[in-house]
């Protein structure tokens, strides 16, 4: 496993900030694709790179309304982990984990992921028997995850209290030492610069307004805000909007968009070692590689587009972060923002085909999108390059809503992140 130190971490921010733009391509939409993925995020340019590295489909084009990584990919909290309950959400988190451990010397970017460790803290009787089910239903998937006393929990992460006197008393915590955090925007110029360089035109402020369909209802083309593009195969991969583009195709999805707040704190030197959960509390933090702590609140309440979110669940998220750390009450918050998620009923995600041919989608990802980039990518690309589902993605296809066979992750592990 590679691990970055601090100033390499830095100096890979820099270099990426100042060598992008002179590896760009703009190029002019071409009349026809093989494969159109519509959505420039981290999972769409990554659904290209591997469409053109494991299969090599190059007459590819990804279709952005603004700019690369202007959505959910630069609005999220970095924190990547595979501790999930159920098999079939372990086995798709463990294999994005997987991918992201050698994802830089892949992309030959630097992507700073860092295996700091995902603490994840029991308040309750019910949330030590819940983390401790958590680490035994992982390690029967060969998942690392380990249990810890308070006093173990405060050895691995100083800052946090774990006083008799708490407000939110820390009862243990259960730990996965391979989890930790990646920087979101270098992942997106990883992508696409690999991408880029095996031919896939990515193409920005380019808006899909409608489909236009063939024989049989097959997908045919698109009409977008830069001119008609003629394509068999369609991939949405558009974090937030997905119902909005798939509403355009005839169809409707089992999706909600919600707002989902986080912000940072002014830069620190290193002080906070880990990424901490608290799910009882409903807040989460670590610190970025510029010393920012960056903190992570909850969903509103009502479905929206906007990128603000509503500040009560804000200040909730700051008194409970203040309450597990006090020594951060001090601290100034510099910027707050929402990202748009889609959530499915089941809080898991869709990846496979429509009943549209041609047409394929990957949504409904709600809080846990980030963490499973490279592999929600990948499988992606497997289940476009071949049509049929891939097998770790293969229970996450849209028909599970009509047969009844959901995988409500968010209900076993009382939150999604």
């Amino acid at each position: 496993m590679r691990r970055f130190s601090l100033p390499t971490l830095v100096a890979g921010a820099l270099n990426a900030h100042r060598s992008w733009p002179r590896q760009w391509r703009d190029p002019e939409p071409k009349a026809y694709y093989d494969t159109v993925i519509v959505g420039g995020g981290a999972h769409g340019l990554g659904t290209a790179y591997y469409l053109a590295k494991e299969y090599g489909l190059t007459n590819v084009a990804v279709l952005e309304k603004g700019w690369i990584g202007g959505g959910n990919s630069g609005r999220n909290t970095t924190i990547i982990r595979s501790n999930y309950l159920y098999d079939e959400s372990a086995s798709l988190y463990e294999h994005a984990l997987k991918l992201w451990e050698r994802l830089s010397d892949e992309l030959n970017y630097n992507i700073m992921y860092s295996a700091r460790g995902v603490l994840m803290l029991a308040h309750t009787v019910h949330d030590v028997q819940s983390l401790k089910r958590h680490v035994y239903a992982n390690r029967l998937n060969g998942i690392d995850n380990e249990w810890l006393t308070p006093a173990e929990a405060r050895a691995f992460c100083p800052p946090l209290d774990i006083s008799a006197g708490a407000r939110y008393p820390v009862m243990g915590a259960a730990l996965q030492r391979r989890g930790g955090t990646a920087r979101h925007d270098a992942v997106v110029w990883g992508y696409a610069r690999s991408a880029d360089a095996m031919g896939v035109d990515i193409i920005q402020n380019c808006e899909v307004l409608g489909f236009t369909r063939g024989s049989g209802g097959a997908v045919s083309g698109l009409e977008t805000t830069r001119g008609t593009i003629r394509t068999r195969r369609v991939g949405v991969v558009a974090a937030g909007h997905t119902s909005v583009v798939m509403a355009r195709a005839g169809l409707r999805m089992p999706l909600e968009s919600f707002p989902l707040q986080a912000l940072v704190s002014e830069p620190v030197k290193p002080v906070f070692p880990c990424v901490v959960m608290s799910n009882a509390v409903h807040a989460y933090i670590s610190q970025s590689d510029k010393g920012e702590l960056v903190i992570g609140a909850g969903t509103d309440q009502y479905v929206s587009y906007s990128q603000q979110g509503g500040l009560h669940i804000t200040t909730h998220t700051l008194e409970a972060i203040c309450e597990l750390f006090p020594q951060f009450r001090r601290m100034k918050t510099m910027r707050s923002w929402a990202g748009i998620v889609d959530v499915t009923p089941d809080r898991s995600p869709i990846i496979g085909k429509t009943p549209v041919p041609g047409l394929y989608v990957n949504c409904g990802w709600g809080t846990g999108g980030f963490k499973a980039t490279p592999g929600s990518a990948q499988v992606f690309a497997h289940t476009l390059a071949t049509g049929e589902p891939h097998p770790v993605n293969a229970p996450f296809t849209l028909d599970r809503f009509r047969t009844g066979r959901l995988i409500d992750e968010a209900a076993a592990a009382a939150v999604a992140h």
